[in-house]
């Protein structure tokens, strides 16, 4: 087989998935390599920039590194450079600072904001479909609403008060929902009245969330309203000037900020590559997602113009985005290995978006409506099935954190609930008793002290009967056995507790015979067990890997339970243990320095280190 290259063209949704595709099915070919190129060396998750532009998350948050993406995909080579020109007559892409020869061409660098030639939009208005273009609108709104809280004149300051927002797509309801949740924090943060602050939709049509039925798009509304949010509808924008914007019927709303997200094009950097467009210059492609004209470039993502079955084309967005990438994918290995080709078959799954943190609107399958907080648990899920179909457990990990431990101002599903920031400090006293307990508990077994019997000697104190002789099993069975016994989850003077399992069940027996045959390994295991002890006390009690040492205690009340060994007065070890888990070990412990230390050297085992981008290789 000759060696052939395949050039994927744009980072995104659509271009990973292809990627990702590609490499999986030629990761034993060494005739086949992928090149993947990105002016980032990092995919953002372009479906949650409302949530940096909306002050959330932090842009790290939805940027990607492509190095660990691909880090065990040996067959793709990542380029981060800016795509010039494509030949087509020698096969060559060529970027700012190379070219690339290629036998396959896959284009998906996705789309543009469409301002429909709106005169001022470029000048004095924001779009939002970039990382760039989120951190600028944050940036914006917070200097602006600073600078309102110093300003006299009521009128200005209303006017830089007003938030607009022009489209009533996906992107914007998204994007006004987290301005109507930060409004708060904008407001304490820069002394102004909350009440001042004014949000504000304005469509072109009569309708919005035309994705949606009406239904769940009037209910959408309803919730925004209640919110405070305004909705324009049959309010085209005619102009935009730095303070105020221009209707079409001439009303004229004072505002320094709109966001426009009012349509997509396809992206201007394919005006040269000589394939032929359609609507918002999309570029036209067969049921193969083959590039009209072309039998070795295919078009994926929002840059597609194919209609799908019901005369629509292929909409912009994720599912299509992916879709698309992964017909293109499929396509190109049936090439290279001779086998038939599949067309492209669309499959959407429903629908959804979310209006602030707490809040959204699904359609699923066509017929499942959902809203509130099982709509937002659902984009949630959908948001993480996406880290496992491009088999990224690391970016799902850091999603989960980023969603729900590390967010202020209780902005996301569980109002704070999982925040880890505020509530760590003050498990620190309890982390130390609960180490304390357990490192009495081991000195205790270890030196015989406070009236204990120790566990370094030579009698078996496990009550399991094949360790005993008819004594001491006897003596144990009375010791642990008591007509008396009172249930309680507490002491209580003149009660004698009640054990949770008066004997070990005959399953648990069998393990623990099998383990423990002899007394003389008994007394090997009470000795480690003790040492054990006096090892989670102390790691308790620093602070170190406190996580693993109250998932162990947990492990070992199982245990202690199993055996016949634990009273229902102590079962609070286990919920001590869960609240630890909380991160109780990162204040005042020593996992604020081991576990960022040990994150780094496994990263850079795993993945390589980071390497500056004309570096990379």
């Amino acid at each position: 087989m000759t060696k052939k290259n395949i050039v994927v063209v744009g980072a995104g949704f659509a271009g990973v998935s292809a990627t990702k595709k590609l490499a999986k099915k030629f990761k034993k070919n060494k005739d086949v390599t992928i090149t993947l190129i990105d002016r980032h060396p990092y995919q953002t998750y372009m479906t949650e920039l409302h949530e940096v532009a909306g002050g959330r998350v932090e842009p790290e948050a939805i940027q990607f590194d492509l190095q660990r993406l691909f880090s065990r995909k040996k067959n793709v080579k990542l380029v981060t450079d800016n795509v010039e020109n494509i030949d087509h007559d020698n096969n060559i892409v060529s970027t700012e600072n190379g070219s690339y020869s290629f036998d396959y061409l896959v284009l998906g660098m996705g789309g543009e904001p469409n301002d429909y030639g709106t005169p001022g939009v470029r000048e004095h208005g924001f779009t939002l479909w970039s990382m760039e273009d989120a951190v600028k609108i944050r940036e914006h709104i917070e200097e602006t609403v600073a600078e309102a809280a110093f300003v006299r004149d009521d009128a200005k300051r209303k006017a830089m008060l007003t938030f607009a927002v022009c489209g009533s797509g996906f992107t914007g309801i998204e994007m006004i929902g987290e301005l109507a949740d930060w409004k708060e924090r904008l407001a304490k943060d820069h002394r102004v009245d909350p009440d001042e602050i004014s949000l504000i939709v304005v469509e072109a049509i009569p309708t919005i969330l035309n994705m949606l039925s009406r239904k769940n798009a009037d209910k959408a509304e309803r919730y925004m309203e209640k919110r405070g949010i305004k909705i324009l509808k049959s309010s085209p924008i005619v102009k935009v000037a730095s303070d105020h914007i221009e209707l079409k019927s001439g009303e004229i709303i004072p505002t320094h900020t709109l966001i426009w997200t009012a349509g997509v094009k396809a992206n201007s950097d394919t005006e040269e590559f000589g394939i032929e467009k359609a609507r918002a210059d999309r570029l036209v492609v067969d049921e193969y997602m083959e590039a009209k004209g072309y039998d070795n470039v295919y078009v994926i993502g929002d840059l597609v113009y194919y209609i799908e079955e019901g005369g629509a084309p292929t909409p912009q967005i994720v599912q299509a985005a992916q879709q698309t990438g992964h017909t293109a994918a499929n396509n190109i290995a049936a090439d290279i290995e001779g086998t038939e080709k599949h067309k492209h078959e669309s499959n959407y799954q429903g629908f959804m978006v979310s209006i602030g943190s707490t809040y959204g609107v699904a359609e699923l399958l066509g017929k499942i409506n959902l809203s509130g907080f099982f709509a937002i648990l659902v984009k949630h899920l959908v948001n993480l099935l996406y880290f496992f179909e491009i088999r990224s457990g690391y970016y799902a990990v850091q999603y989960i954190f980023h969603e729900f431990f590390h967010i202020k101002d209780k902005r996301n599903i569980f109002r704070g609930h999982l925040s880890r920031y505020g509530n760590v400090l003050w498990s620190v006293p309890l982390r130390v008793f609960f180490g304390s307990m357990w490192l009495v508990e081991g000195l205790k077994k270890a030196f015989g002290i406070f009236g204990a019997e120790t566990w370094f000697g030579d009698r078996v104190a496990l009550p399991f009967s094949w360790l005993q002789d008819a004594t001491s099993g006897a003596s144990a069975a009375a010791e642990t056995t008591t007509a008396d016994s009172i249930f309680g989850l507490s002491y209580v003077y003149g009660e004698e507790p009640m054990m949770i399992l008066k004997e070990a069940p005959g399953w648990f027996e069998t393990i623990m015979e099998f383990m423990i045959p002899t007394p003389e390994i008994a007394l090997i295991f009470q000795k480690v067990m003790t040492l054990v002890e006096i090892g989670i006390g102390l790691a308790l009690i620093a602070g170190l890997f406190t996580w693993l040492v109250s998932a162990a205690t947990i492990g070992l009340v199982m245990s202690f339970t199993l055996s016949g060994m634990f009273y229902w007065v102590n079962i609070w070890f286990v919920f001590v243990a869960l609240a630890l888990m909380n991160g109780a070990g990162r204040a005042f412990g020593l996992d604020y320095y081991v576990i960022p230390w040990i994150q780094k050297v496994a990263g850079n085992w795993w993945y390589g280190k980071t390497k500056p981008v004309h570096k990379r290789k």
